[in-house]
């Protein structure tokens, strides 16, 4: 994940790593031997054992083939979570996303949680039904601050988000939230490696009209899609698949506003409130 990019741990990490460490050492080799034939180094073997760092795929695949392929690893690692927060259905493609070198989204529902402010998050889950209580949302909100850490600490990593106008004329939480929210995406429209368009309300042609999109592109170049709906989500690896979602969203990309007129957009439409 980077320098000072490891998650907080959490017990399911600590428990994948004394997994990983225990089957290291039942078949006789260090840590440095075993980072050898995963192609990772002996620290972050290390690392990943003492429930320090997220494993991501290449990892558990690279990891079952060198102790194996008894399938503990693949299994185990489905219920690997960063931190708790994370919907159980979501915690496999929060593990790609902390990886990824290009990530595409493109919401029609709410402001995605790597652009979301507290204030607006505290708004999305006293809504929620059923009802959650304190420990539940600040646990939620939690988890969305710690995954928007991506942002700024994997500065290689292309991040392109695709908006819809409604999202902001909605006003969820109010006026003063609002603005806030918007002050906030502004500010994140600012780092060199984060591009935000807006899906002007009026707009004639839209290829996004079957529902958000979510992209990304592992360090090996391939990609991925997920999708998500009200009490579920599926990654998808279909390689035609994902080739159809891709075709949608850069199509989408020419039909919403250019950076610069979606910033303006923005501008004008917290100067409204």
């Amino acid at each position: 994940m980077g320098d000072g990019a490891e998650p907080e741990s959490s017990d399911s990490l600590r428990t994948f790593g004394a997994v990983v460490q225990a089957l290291r050492e039942h078949a006789g080799l260090s840590r440095e031997e075993f980072g050898e034939r995963v192609r990772f180094s002996k620290h972050t073997v290390a690392s990943v054992e003492l429930g320090r760092r997220m494993p991501d795929e290449s990892f558990v695949e690279a990891a079952e083939e060198a102790l194996g392929n008894t399938g503990a690893l693949r299994r185990a690692a489905g219920h690997v979570a960063r931190q708790p927060g994370l919907a159980a259905w979501f915690r496999r493609w929060a593990r790609m996303e902390a990886t990824a070198i290009t990530l595409y989204t493109y919401e029609s529902r709410m402001l995605p949680g790597l652009l979301q402010t507290k204030a607006y998050a505290d708004a999305l889950s006293a809504a929620q039904l059923p009802p959650l209580d304190d420990a539940e949302i600040e646990e939620r909100w939690a988890a969305r601050a710690e995954r928007q850490k991506l942002l700024r600490e994997r500065a290689n990593t292309a991040f392109s988000f695709i908006l819809e106008e409604h999202l902001f004329l909605r006003r969820t939480g109010g006026p003063e939230v609002t603005r806030k929210l918007i002050d906030h995406v502004l500010e994140v429209s600012e780092l060199r490696n984060v591009e935000i368009q807006v899906m002007p309300l009026v707009q004639e042609s839209h290829s996004g009209l079957q529902g958000p999109i979510c992209l990304l592109e592992t360090p090996e170049n391939r990609w991925y899609a997920y999708n998500e709906g009200q009490e579920g989500g599926q990654l998808i690896s279909d390689p035609k698949v994902v080739s159809v979602l891709q075709r949608r969203y850069a199509r989408m990309r020419s039909q919403a506003l250019t950076i610069q007129d979606s910033v303006s957009l923005l501008r004008r439409m917290r100067g409204d409130l």
